[in-house]
């Protein structure tokens, strides 16, 4: 254990004395070397003060210290990105819930659309968008609780056309017992079935549908 933390420690030391030194042109060992070598030259008769060159080794240290705690800072952000991608691999396969509005449609089978209502609501619609914004579809659901709620869309538009398999996009909204109109938080259920890497993000395929690792709520099987 303490071999690793010796060579983690001596590899951080080295990166960031060689960005200190890329940065301002020298890092604490070269100034210390120059101010070796001009004691070594100095006049015998007319000795240097090394008060100023010691408080300019000072700060110089404080530098790299700096850059020092920078570099570990770094790699504990790349270590803590390589687990969260190591963890989204993991969920391929299984059935998650993640916050978004979006819903993966076949082609052929129904899709279902997840919500959650804050208060009980007359008078609720969804409305379901395509890619470019437009209403597809607008289906009446009546009285809804509060919490939990789905609908099973087949697929198909306002006048009954089928429609291409892809990624669509839902809301819910209705109007409590004062009138008030409420809106519900939609939700994606699904299988995830592969893991992509954009930007350093991971996000979650499931069917047509991409979702951010860290918009998962719950993991399911």
């Amino acid at each position: 254990m303490s071999t690793a933390i010796t060579g983690t420690t001596a590899t951080t030391a080295s990166y960031a004395a060689d960005a200190m030194k890329k940065s301002i042109g020298m890092n604490k060992d070269d100034f210390l070397k120059l101010f070796i070598t001009e004691l070594q030259h100095q006049d015998p008769m007319d000795p240097m003060d090394p008060t100023e060159m010691l408080g300019q080794l000072a700060q110089l240290t404080q530098v790299e210290q700096a850059y020092n705690t920078t570099a570990a800072l770094e790699k504990l952000l790349v270590s803590q990105d390589n687990s969260l991608a190591m963890t989204s691999v993991s969920l391929i396969g299984k059935e998650v819930t993640a916050s978004g509005s979006q819903v993966g449609f076949d082609g052929s089978n129904p899709a279902e659309l997840s919500f959650q209502m804050p208060a009980a609501t007359n008078a609720a619609t969804v409305r379901i968008t395509n890619s470019a914004g437009q209403t597809v579809r607008t289906v009446n659901l009546g009285d809804l609780a509060a919490g939990n709620g789905t609908y099973q869309w087949d697929g198909k538009d306002g006048q009954g056309n089928s429609l291409l398999a892809g990624a669509y996009s839902f809301s819910v909204t209705g109007n409590d017992a004062l009138g008030n109109t409420l809106a519900g938080t939609s939700q994606i259920n699904g299988t995830v079935d592969g893991v992509e890497f954009k930007n350093g993000i991971a996000y979650l395929k499931i069917g047509s549908v991409s979702v951010p690792f860290t918009d998962v709520t719950s993991v399911k099987g």
